[in-house]
């Protein structure tokens, strides 16, 4: 696994994910334990810890397909809108030390912002990741 680092091996395919986009600098695919359907990572295929150490045009381009694959999400869900996290450091409840962007999809009116977590079923996860997969 190169750096020891999960997103870098699923980037580079030596960990399966379901992905839903893909290009030369970026991977975006449904985490496996979401806060909502449709809960995707975006990431950036080569390794920057968080936002400090990761270059101008590399923060760009990722925020770039961040803003793609949430238009794309509140589409093919469809939901109501999404909330777009990105954590740096521990303290901040990064757990993977590798820069990533949640996209969250909401359903309904305002209501508080919970970000608890449960399992998913993998199974769903594909058949979800089919169907909003950007051609």
């Amino acid at each position: 696994m190169k750096n020891n680092c999960i997103f870098c091996a699923i980037a580079a395919g030596e960990i399966p994910s379901f992905k839903v986009y893909e290009d030369d600098d970026v991977l975006a695919y449904l985490d496996i334990n979401p806060f909502s359907e449709g809960h995707t990572l975006v990431i950036p295929k080569i390794h920057a810890t968080g936002m400090l150490d990761a270059s101008d045009e590399l923060l760009a381009t990722v925020v770039a397909r961040v803003k793609k694959v949430a238009a794309h999400l509140k589409t093919a869900l469809p939901c109501d809108g999404f909330n777009i996290l990105q954590n740096n450091g521990a303290a901040a409840g990064q757990t993977v030390p590798h820069l990533h962007f949640h996209i969250v999809p909401r359903r309904g009116e305002g209501g508080g912002i919970s970000f608890t977590s449960g399992k998913g079923d993998m199974a769903a996860l594909a058949k979800l990741a089919d169907r909003i997969r950007i051609a």
